[in-house]
């Protein structure tokens, strides 16, 4: 999605499919999205729902079970938008207006700043939860592992609210009347597109700097955890290590997956013409859905209650099918 509405444009001089093809691709890639847009909101349901059940009935909920929920949300809401928008943009209907597709572009910006920035604060708090360093700066962060993350959901929200007054100046400058200057028009809106595509790529270059320094600073703390238990003649299936794996591997998918989002979302932002039914258009906007949905997945499994809440509810599926056989 980009500041002009539209989740992108795409580099005029590429050579397209024909109308023929690019309709087809266009069902194939809807069915795509829909199974993604479908598995995304179980996903996500299922994780706001276990969490939520749990607070009600232990009248308490962790930080990072809280982070997981609000996480949850904010991404059913990206899904939302991503598929409204998709099917607004690429099939052309006619009451996708302009101001549905600002709304739309809104929510959005404002998913998608809570679904990276909750994603990166819960690898921060797994590093400051489960990693062991002697430095006296990691054990003050790790004291205040809490108070780190609300810090880092503050710059968020300031992040969040800096790029909406953007976008709101940029929506007051294309209304404007500049008389018969459109090429001062021209050229003011050339450097808003600009600003908005820069400030977008560094809102998600710096939480990716911070998970990635999270998954290595993980892997650190693994390997001296290892080395100590070889040192010690122990073996090194402890708990954890066991819970270090874990976490890196949340972690890890979360920056895999981000890396594909992030790339389409590029791809689509920093081009220059409008051209909303071609083939690389589709295509990133079909692997961009990805990261809200299938990380969504790999949390559950990862994450022990939620697994067994989830192998609990197979297993009662399974025996209610019998009994309706």
């Amino acid at each position: 999605m980009s500041s002009n509405i539209t989740f992108g444009t795409i580099f005029s001089r590429l050579d397209f499919p024909p109308q023929d093809m690019i309709s087809l691709l266009q069902k194939i890639f809807s069915m795509l999205m829909m199974i993604e847009f479908v598995l995304g909101n179980v996903a996500n349901g299922f994780i706001a729902l276990v969490n939520c059940l749990d607070w009600v009935k232990k009248h308490k909920m962790s930080c990072a079970d809280q982070i997981l929920t609000a996480l949850a949300v904010s991404r059913i809401g990206l899904l939302w938008t991503i598929v409204l928008n998709w099917y607004g943009t690429v099939f052309n209907l006619p009451l996708y207006s302009s101001d549905i597709s600002l709304v739309v572009y809104i929510a959005w910006i404002v998913n998608h700043h809570f679904c990276v920035w909750l994603a990166t604060s819960l690898s921060i708090l797994y590093l400051l939860k489960i990693a062991n360093f002697s430095s006296l700066l990691f054990l003050q962060l790790k004291w205040r592992a809490e108070r780190v993350v609300l810090m880092i959901l503050w710059g968020n929200l300031f992040i969040l609210v800096c790029h909406l007054t953007l976008l709101s100046i940029n929506q007051k400058m294309e209304m404007h009347d500049y008389g018969r200057n459109i090429t001062w028009k021209t050229h003011l809106m050339e450097v808003m597109h600009l600003l908005n595509s820069t400030v977008f790529t560094l809102t998600n270059i710096i939480p990716f700097t911070m998970s990635l320094t999270a998954v290595l600073l993980l892997t650190f703390s693994m390997w001296k955890h290892l080395k100590r238990m070889q040192l010690n003649g122990k073996g090194t299936q402890d708990l954890s290590t066991k819970v270090h794996v874990r976490a890196m591997q949340t972690v890890i998918s979360f920056l895999l997956l981000f890396v594909i989002y992030f790339l389409a979302q590029i791809i689509t932002i920093w081009s220059s013409e409008v051209l909303q039914n071609n083939f690389l258009l589709m295509l990133c906007e079909v692997l961009g859905i990805l990261h809200p949905s299938a990380h969504s997945l790999i949390l559950i499994w990862g994450n022990k209650k939620l697994r067994q809440a989830f192998l609990l509810f197979l297993w009662k599926l399974r025996c209610w099918l019998k009994e309706k056989k």
